[in-house]
């Protein structure tokens, strides 16, 4: 089916990126994938090649464009090459629209020149041991000191993509106890320097896929985070992370059906080299069979995921819509993979082939960003349900 959704610009981008992979990823990735990340200089990298600013305004060193289709083709390009760029992810996707929507002129001078150079690599800390997916619920503590110079942090937070290299995170923590009409009331974020005295990175965790994404723990003793880091107003900051929900959903959506389309890719490319029985594995009406299907329900997820990026480009990406789609492209790549992996016999278990990865890799899309259940919760909510 035909694209309208990327021009000239876009695709020059693509092939931009594609030989960057091939050139500075593809040939060290398995490297990467046996230590647990990506090396912390990849990043800056990155910085040189733009990815960061992409969305940055030019006053601050980027390049000033309102748009998530350069994200969108990064997604479709690490997924073709089955690589990642490592925990960099968050940087872009959760960590900037944070900065963008609540920094003040001040605090964007200090945070985004550093942020589109890789110097300084962002992080958001929202889920903590025991909480999950109940935000409100969490129990870090931000106390202002006495004399409102500084906040003093307390707590703990787990699974935190991009954790381990972090420069800056974004904290979130409780300023106020919440009130009986509103368990959410009280939370506020800070941009934290990961070299305060009494932060400390924990467990770097190990995870069943996602491997070259550094995912840990982190501590935080009586951490003083100066009161000019605090981002937006006190105990708003629950429905600030609410407003940046629709895009995160929107990204993990994207990523799932560039892996569906990927892992095509890759049976395809492996049905047609394979021989069995004396003939290509390619050659048999199942195997036809399943890559058409496979195929068609790659076609459904582009359409959907390319909607969504047209509503999120417009600043029209409602909750339920983009709960839609990554509740949708998410089953699609579920199943796509699934299928692709079985196609490779034997090998499709092994971890030499991208399909494998891609099987262990594709299995927390249903999980973060928001389950599949919660997905549901909101479309029925938003039915009338």
């Amino acid at each position: 089916m035909r694209r309208t959704v990327f021009n000239e610009d876009h695709e020059a981008f693509r092939e931009t990126l594609r030989a960057f992979i091939e050139a500075e990823v593809v040939p060290v990735y398995d490297e990467w994938f046996a230590a647990g990340q990506a090396p912390r200089d990849f990043y800056y990298k990155l910085g040189e090649l733009g990815v960061f600013g992409i969305n940055v305004p030019e006053e601050f060193g980027g390049a000033g464009l309102e748009t998530h289709k350069f994200e969108a083709i990064q997604y479709e390009e690490t997924a073709r090459a089955g690589v990642s760029f490592g925990g960099s992810g968050v940087h872009v996707l959760l960590a900037l629209p944070y900065i963008k929507m609540l920094a003040t002129d001040e605090q964007k001078k200090r945070y985004l020149p550093k942020f589109v150079s890789g110097e300084e690599m962002w992080a958001i800390a929202m889920t903590e041991p025991g909480t999950g997916s109940d935000l409100a619920g969490m129990k870090s503590t931000a106390r202002l000191s006495e004399d409102g110079t500084h906040y003093v942090l307390n707590g703990a937070k787990t699974f935190i993509t991009g954790g381990v290299h972090a420069d800056k995170v974004i904290v979130c923590a409780r300023t106020a106890a919440p009130t009986a009409e509103d368990r959410r009331f009280g939370i506020s974020l800070f941009a934290v320097d990961t070299k305060s005295e009494g932060y400390s990175v924990g467990r770097k965790l190990d995870k069943l896929g996602l491997k070259t994404s550094d995912t840990a723990e982190l501590a935080f003793v009586d951490v003083k985070v100066p009161v000019e880091d605090l981002l937006g107003e006190e105990n708003k900051g629950f429905y600030y992370l609410g407003a940046n929900l629709p895009s995160e959903r929107w990204g993990i959506a994207f990523g799932a059906y560039a892996q569906a389309k990927a892992a095509v890719r890759f049976a395809q490319q492996y049905v047609q080299e394979r021989t069995v029985f004396g003939k290509p594995v390619a050659a048999f009406q199942n195997t036809k069979f399943e890559l058409a299907a496979c195929q068609a329900e790659v076609d459904a997820a582009e359409a959907v995921a390319d909607r969504a990026l047209e509503a999120l480009d417009a600043g029209e990406l409602t909750a339920a819509e983009a709960a839609s789609a990554k509740l949708f492209c998410t089953e699609v790549a579920h199943r796509v993979i699934d299928r692709c992996l079985q196609l490779h016999g034997g090998y499709g278990y092994m971890n030499e082939y991208p399909i494998a990865r891609l099987y262990a890799d594709n299995r927390v899309n249903r999980i973060y960003g928001g389950t599949s259940e919660v997905m549901k919760m909101i479309i029925a909510k938003n039915m009338g349900l």
